[in-house]
């Protein structure tokens, strides 16, 4: 069994993509003001969890080019929806086995920034990754809602079901 702080990015990323279903192409490339696109969002996110999951805590640089395209303070652009889907699906696909490997001790551990030590630990960046989802989430959904989107998924899915509370 995975632990748990695991298992919460693993209903998170769920969600995330709940909150995804039904945008078309067109939608992911629209800019509602100062917003980035949708499609640019999923790139950043892309950029997040190859960052704390990959090239930070293993040395894995799967796709340099999200590094360039989608990191933090990068410019808005606006990414096909179906190109930077596939992106995230190869990196998460990337990281299961390192996640399923992690324990509270290796959780505690320092995550090192260019070989140096950062005071963050794997838990603190995992548990930043999960949050930083949430705030996305709420995003597309806004950026849906000024689209004319109906029936948006609301509130919190199946967390009982699918990932609840439980002690490490």
């Amino acid at each position: 069994m995975a632990h748990p702080v695991v298992e919460q990015l693993r209903f998170t990323r769920g969600e995330w993509l709940r909150g995804l279903s039904g945008v078309t192409e067109h939608d992911a490339t629209q800019h509602c003001g100062q917003m980035n696109s949708i499609g640019w969002i999923v790139g950043h996110l892309t950029w997040q969890e190859q960052r704390y999951l990959l090239h930070r805590p293993q040395g894995i640089m799967l796709l340099p080019e999200i590094q360039k395209r989608f990191a933090f303070r990068a410019p808005m652009s606006t990414p096909s929806l179906p190109e930077v889907l596939k992106a995230w699906r190869q990196v998460t696909t990337a990281t299961e086995s390192f996640l399923d490997s992690l324990t509270t001790e290796k959780l505690l551990e320092d995550l090192p920034l260019n070989g140096r030590r950062t005071g963050q630990s794997q838990g603190s960046a995992i548990r930043r990754l999960t949050y930083h989802y949430w705030f996305h989430i709420g995003e597309i959904q806004a950026i849906r809602q000024i689209l004319g989107h109906k029936r948006l998924p609301v509130y919190v899915g199946d967390i009982e079901g699918k990932a609840p509370y439980r002690p490490d």
